[in-house]
């Protein structure tokens, strides 16, 4: 890697708010805000909106789409051809 062309990759503590949820990393992600985390240190955390423990397809509570229901429907509107 060439000197002084990279940011600086760091500590980063990543939190979801919606969902009480917080993981430390490594990241390049920046900010003003600071946590103190389990270990007792400070680390810069990053707000997010959505993370695996708020997502629908993580936590089980997607919707399904009735795709049957949808060809039935059309079917009956516009009939066979």
């Amino acid at each position: 890697m060439r000197k002084d062309i990279h940011p600086p990759y760091a500590p980063v503590v990543f939190r979801d708010k919606a969902a009480g949820f917080a993981f430390l990393t490594r990241s390049t992600a920046t900010t003003e805000k600071t946590v103190e985390w389990e270990d007792g240190r400070t680390y810069p955390v990053v707000d997010v909106e959505v993370s695996s423990a708020s997502h629908p397809f993580y936590t089980g509570t997607a919707r399904v789409l009735d795709t049957a229901g949808r060809v039935e429907r059309f079917e009956r509107r516009f009939g066979k051809r």
